[in-house]
């Protein structure tokens, strides 16, 4: 039987508080697995590609550098090619800043139930796939030991593409696929949702369909008017 491992990401002050990343107390018998945010480096170079904006702007600068470097004027190769390495310098530093908030208000977690995605930066929303809309899952692991967890859901249910990305599995748009991104130890991960989704077919699990729940603002009440 799996135990219960203490979220790293905090603890609720008593049990009436919802453990970080989930947006509800867990119901007795639902204990964490494990819980975890993406890599920030991971997410800015794989799911925005600011290695491959680098090398594009790198390569205009070159292309503008490179004639007047072939007549000598080597001055005028810098100032050719200065202003289209600064924009892409500062194209690199926002798709990295992007990388880092994502990361940052991302949490995965496994429960010995469900799956739970925590996402977006300016509209956070939670995922949540119990483990009976869940029909696999994959791993893919980089150099670095982080690697990303894609989950295939089981046909009838879907979650829009758009409201999924970056945490979706690449170019999958038709059939999206929720996908746990960048995760550190993805090899870990891997192990530990693959024996909580073979516990799951063991027991009975509750039907429901993929649920995102979103913060609403308060609905303010209509103002008054008073009669002079």
């Amino acid at each position: 039987m799996s135990r219960a491992v203490k979220s790293p990401l905090g603890v609720p002050a008593n049990a009436f508080d919802a453990p970080p990343g989930l947006p509800a107390p867990l119901p007795p018998g639902e204990h964490i697995l494990w819980q975890s945010r993406p890599c920030a480096f991971g997410i800015a170079a794989r799911a925005l590609h600011a290695r491959l904006v680098g090398l594009w702007f790198v390569g205009l600068a070159l292309w503008a550098a490179i004639p007047p470097l072939g007549e000598g004027a080597f001055g005028q190769a810098v100032l050719l090619a200065g202003p289209t390495l600064l924009v892409g310098a500062g194209a690199v530093a926002l798709l990295g800043l992007l990388g880092w908030l994502s990361a940052r208000s991302t949490t995965y977690t496994i429960t010995n139930r469900r799956v739970v995605m925590r996402l977006g930066i300016a509209l956070p929303m939670t995922l949540n796939l119990p483990f009976s809309l869940i029909e696999g899952a994959g791993c893919k692991v980089f150099t670095d030991g982080s690697g990303d967890l894609p989950l295939r859901l089981r046909r009838g249910n879907r979650v829009a593409y758009l409201h999924l990305w970056p945490h979706a599995r690449p170019w999958a748009v038709t059939s999206p696929e929720p996908m746990m991104r960048s995760v550190p130890d993805a090899k870990r991960a891997a192990e530990i949702l693959a024996r909580a989704l073979s516990s799951a077919l063991d027991t009975t699990e509750e039907t429901g369909t993929p649920m995102v729940i979103a913060r609403q603002r308060p609905v303010r009440p209509p103002r008054l008017a008073n009669a002079s």
